[in-house]
């Protein structure tokens, strides 16, 4: 039997402590680590059983569980007091988290008839959750066998190498997968508030980290309530994953290094450790969780990949950084250069995986994306060539840098060009007009777009206009321009002190905030319709720049004190400046914070799929219900579906390839439906019967200021059973 530890006034201490339970702070630093190690846990159990077909929830639900689990036991176990907050603070973070996730759950949209991007993640998420692989295959057989006149493709769903490919990386529907074997349809379309509310504690959890727990409420209300926020938490977007594993990961990173300085210093780590274990043994552990820390940190960054192909770039700062650490640790300057090599191990396996899985799964996506994905790939050759570089020539390096920064110069010069940078941005619109003249199909259906949404808000005609010098102006639409004031001046003062070599646990954050921010603003890189086009600032811009404001205020808090101020003019400070980053926000959000968009759909789909036939087999006749509907009936339905070749210059399909295709079915055994979008595009082979008839909102699409309301919107279908002998005519 083992002797019982001596008692000592430190263990003493911990014992106390353990009655206590954890602090606030604690369960604040958990409450924000836990959600990133969840979702990479899930994603590591679900994308090789994905790869071998076998994402069965029998499986996938135990094994995803299970490495949740085991991450968040070693991810979090013994974690050093890296957060101080009171639970007043903890409470209100966890109470606007809360709110967010029942707010949004109770406005949630249903994107399911494919026109944009969320019905596309939505479709292929219930094929997954109801089929376990992917591609999705096309039954030929239940269509009559091969045809030229069967099309396959769909908005969103690529035709390719004999299957049904889904645009994007699968890493969301993985994800929403979990929501669809909970509840079905209703647990798909609830699953991106409960995602929401999850981004909101890891954005909180980091403000409190660099910031300071007092400041973490008003980093989540200010979060919570941006129009871009309760956009993409209310429908199956990539941006939140994406925005919790690029947060999680800075966090995990910030907790290694704590454990690292807890593992040197004695101070900072976790008092209530069991009762077998004594502080001193804790604090010998320190550094081994440390490394580890790193790596999954680095693992976290890299999976941001396998839920967004920009991924890559966002997480090109890390891999620097982790090059940085690496060439530290050569040069013995900082004890933080340990977690270098583990932070690229982590870094290399994750964004390995994100890419495996794009090549195998979404082939046909990247290679649409080539035009700009392949300079990216290249930037980051570069960047891993240099990297490499500058770490095998750490020694001689590290003097030339010591040179630069005893420069007295430097850290005015690096925070004017903080400045620059924004002041450009600002300005943009007054410099020039970014346009694109259109060169290929996908171009000309844009400026089309653009053309009609122009012709919409009363502006005037020209298609080859992007709105992209309007970037930094879409930001302060949704967070206000004090935000976008204070962040700048954090960015500044942040990078001045890291030029005179203070601040390093800055380094990386700003360094992710700041470099996709102005990649982001230079090149959005999507329709600038709005709200779509403020999806594009979710995963790292909005955040980032509300957790530089919110430093910024206390930054201007701490300025007025050490000026002589008192404890009410700080408070006041306080007030107004809280109530100057959160109300701006706001007033741009209610427009159409209370108003849902898409709803019905869920129904209007249900309906349609009661309609079909036993043993149906969908022909689509008309181009835009091929394009909405295709893989509604296939997945949503489970019906065999394809859509008929169109006449030229026609949006219907020829009657005689038509009644040919339907021939065929017949003779398979099965029982032909056409669908069409009006009736009187299937007069000429039936009686045709409506089986969608929905009218809903959508969202607006403004062009030169912030939607402040939403759109009616039509979606009709026809159904009709080709009767064997057709009435005659065209």
């Amino acid at each position: 039997m083992r002797p019982s530890p001596p008692s000592t006034p430190a263990a003493e201490a911990g014992s106390r402590d353990r009655e206590r339970g954890p602090s606030a702070g604690t369960v604040l630093a958990v409450l924000s680590a836990a959600p990133a190690l969840v979702l990479v846990g899930w994603l590591l159990a679900g994308l090789p059983l994905l790869l071998l077909g076998w994402f069965r929830p029998l499986v996938a639900v135990p094994l995803g569980l299970l490495a949740a689990a085991a991450l968040c036991r070693y991810g979090l176990r013994r974690l050093p007091e890296t957060v101080e907050a009171t639970a007043r603070q903890t409470g209100a973070v966890v109470a606007v988290a809360l709110g967010s996730a029942v707010f949004n759950a109770v406005f949630h949209s249903e994107q399911l008839v494919v026109r944009r991007d969320p019905a596309t993640y939505a479709q292929t998420t219930i094929w997954l959750a109801r089929h376990g692989s992917l591609p999705i295959p096309r039954d030929i057989a239940a269509l009559g066998g091969p045809d030229p006149a069967l099309q396959f493709y769909s908005a969103g769903f690529y035709d390719s190498g004999g299957a049904v490919v889904p645009q994007f990386m699968p890493g969301p529907p993985l994800l929403y997968a979990f929501g669809h074997w909970l509840g079905g349809l209703t647990g798909l379309l609830l699953a991106p508030p409960v995602l929401g509310a999850l981004a909101v504690l890891v954005v909180a959890g980091l403000t409190a980290r660099l910031a300071g727990g007092r400041w973490a409420p008003v980093a989540a209300l200010l979060l919570a309530v941006s129009l871009p926020f309760l956009y993409t938490a209310r429908t199956t977007f990539s941006e939140i994953p994406s925005l919790i594993l690029i947060f999680g990961g800075l966090i995990l990173l910030h907790d290694a290094r704590a454990r690292l300085r807890a593992g040197v210093t004695g101070l900072g780590y976790l008092p209530t450790t069991p009762s077998a274990e004594l502080p001193g043994e804790v604090r010998e552990a320190q550094p081994r969780a440390a490394l580890a820390g790193a790596a999954l940190a680095g693992l976290v960054f890299g999976l941001a990949v396998l839920v967004r192909i920009d991924g890559l770039r966002d997480v090109l700062p890390v891999l620097v950084y982790a090059g940085l650490l690496i060439a530290m640790g050569r040069t013995g300057l900082r004890e933080e250069g340990r977690l270098g090599l583990p932070l690229l191990g982590g870094l290399v396996v994750g964004t390995g995986l994100g890419v495996a899985a794009g090549y195998l799964l979404s082939r046909p996506y990247l290679k649409y994306l080539s035009s700009s994905l392949t300079p990216l790939l290249l930037i980051c050759g570069a960047v891993v060539a240099l990297t490499v570089v500058a770490a095998l020539l750490a020694r001689p390096l590290a003097a030339a840098l010591r040179r630069v920064a005893a420069l007295r110069w430097l850290p005015e010069t690096v925070a004017g060009l903080v400045v620059a940078v924004m002041a450009v941005f600002a300005a943009r619109p007054w410099l020039h007009q970014v346009t694109r003249v259109p060169t290929t199909r996908a171009d000309r259906l844009n400026a089309l777009f653009i053309t009609n949404t122009q012709r919409a808000n009363g502006l005037p005609v020209d298609g080859t206009r992007l709105y992209y010098e309007d970037s930094l102006h879409w930001v302060m639409w949704y967070i206000g321009v004090p935000a976008v004031v204070l962040a700048t001046l954090a960015a500044a003062v942040l990078a001045r002190r890291l030029a005179r070599g203070t601040g390093f646990g800055w380094l990386l954050p700003l360094a992710v905030i700041g470099w996709t921010t102005v990649t982001t603003l230079y090149r959005p890189a999507i329709t600038p319709d709005h709200p779509w086009a403020a999806r594009r600032l979710v995963p790292v811009v909005l955040p980032g720049l509300i957790v530089l404001a919110v430093w910024g205020l206390r930054w201007a808090r701490d300025k007025i004190r050490r000026m002589g101020y008192g404890p009410a003019a700080q408070r006041s400070l306080t007030v107004v400046g809280a109530a100057l980053l959160v109300v701006p926000a706001a007033v741009t959000s209610i427009g159409t914070a209370f108003t849902p968009v898409e709803r019905g759909e869920r129904a209007a789909v249900e309906a349609m799929c009661a309609a079909l036939p036993e043993r149906a087999s969908v022909l689509i006749v008309e181009r835009v219900t091929g394009d909405r509907l295709t893989q509604v009936v296939r997945g949503a339905c489970g019906v065999p579906a394809a859509r008929v070749a169109l006449l030229w210059g026609s949006d219907v399909a020829g009657k005689t390839d038509v009644l040919r295709l339907a021939s065929r079915i017949r003779a398979a055994g099965r029982v032909p439906v056409l669908l069409a979008v009006k009736g009187s595009q299937l007069t000429r082979y039936g009686e045709p019967v409506q089986v969608m008839a929905l009218r809903t909102r959508q969202d607006e699409r403004s062009l030169v200021s912030p939607p402040d309301g939403t759109w009616s919107t039509a979606i009709d279908a026809w159904m009709t059973v080709p009767a064997e002998n057709p009435p005659s005519g065209s």
